[in-house]
């Protein structure tokens, strides 16, 4: 009889909670859906040669910073230019300011360059991915 209660009020709890991931979530740390986000460009120019090219990645919605995420790709062309074969060399820089992410390039002419990245948001599921044009600049 004391198991019957016992199995009794587990059900009761299991199902309980099961409700409240319902009403709550089931992912409670999510802040937003990963197409809340995107990358823009704190300038949108940049002097032809070796430079530096920032990008801020922010939630749309509130326009808030978002520090921490993973870039995991990285890519530097001339497609806008009709080249997508031009690449230009990327590589991370330091970042000071939270939520900007900073990339050393060598710009090896001027003209407009793109700028494809690809990166993750702690605690979210999915992947942020933009294309930034820039111009290269005398």
């Amino acid at each position: 009889m004391r198991s019957a209660a016992f199995n009794g009020r587990r059900a009761l709890s299991l199902a309980a909670l099961a409700g409240v991931e319902l009403v709550f979530g089931a992912t409670p740390n999510a802040r937003a859906d990963i197409k809340d986000y995107e990358f823009r460009l704190v300038e949108k120019e940049a002097k032809a040669g070796k430079a530096i090219v920032a990008v801020r990645l922010i939630q749309k919605i509130d326009g808030k910073p978002i520090p921490d995420a993973v870039i995991f790709a990285t890519r530097l062309d001339m497609a806008p230019e009709g080249m997508e074969s031009m690449k230009g060399a990327i590589e991370p820089a330091p970042n000071g300011e939270p939520g900007v992410y900073r990339f050393k390039v060598d710009l090896a002419m001027e003209g407009k360059w793109r700028l494809s990245l690809a990166a993750k948001v702690q605690g979210e599921i999915g992947t942020v991915e933009n294309r930034l044009i820039f111009d290269a600049t005398p």
